[in-house]
């Protein structure tokens, strides 16, 4: 049997089966992730953990008409046109906690809340950075932070209350807007302790 240049040849190896199109909500909610990243990045590196609370933007306005006076014109269009719309209120008082699993612990969101999003900052190193390390804890830490790997990256993290995700990842050494990369489940970890805040 012959083949045309141009005809696909066959192949023994059975196909990926596609990924399922995202539905509108999971549409909404990158976006959502995608917006909070790039406004906390607007103010730079060396940030604290920030948490925000994410509601559909239309039922939002139905419940509270008086909203609509808050909001700019280009989001109040964008709920118009999508019911899936999400806006974030970001969360201004948050309980104090030594770390990142004490605070999202201590989260409960209400039922009129969607979603939740967080931006946090972290260090990245290859595994092999952990040998040699001295085995002072913070002569460890000190050799991390000097190490010539080191990559300084900020997540963005975002699930909705049925557990759909999204997840956003800026590295400092690439900090462009059209250098952040994206998908569902790009920080696993993140992902389900944010979840559990609605569990």
């Amino acid at each position: 049997m012959t083949h045309s240049p141009d005809a696909p040849v066959p192949d023994d190896q059975p196909e990926a089966p596609a990924a399922p199109a995202p539905t509108a909500a999971e549409r909404a909610l990158a976006a959502a992730v995608v917006e909070i990243e790039r406004h906390v990045a607007t103010g730079g590196w060396d940030a604290p953990v920030r948490v925000f609370a994410l509601v559909r933007t239309q039922a939002a306005l139905d419940a509270e008409p008086a909203l609509a006076g808050q909001l700019p014109a280009d989001v109040l269009a964008a709920a118009a046109a999508d019911p899936q719309h999400l806006t974030s209120v970001e969360q201004e008082g948050l309980p104090p906690s030594d770390d990142l699993e004490g605070l999202l612990g201590a989260i409960a969101w209400p039922e009129g809340v969607d979603g939740a999003a967080i931006t946090v900052e972290r260090i990245v190193l290859p595994p092999e950075a952990q040998e040699g390390l001295p085995d002072d804890t913070e002569a460890a830490l000190a050799a991390l932070l000097e190490h010539p790997q080191r990559q300084d990256v900020r997540l963005a993290v975002g699930v909705l209350r049925d557990g759909a995700s999204w997840c956003a990842v800026r590295q400092r050494s690439a900090d462009r807007d059209d250098a952040v990369g994206q998908g569902p489940d790009v920080v696993p970890g993140l992902v389900e302790a944010l979840r559990a805040t609605f569990a």
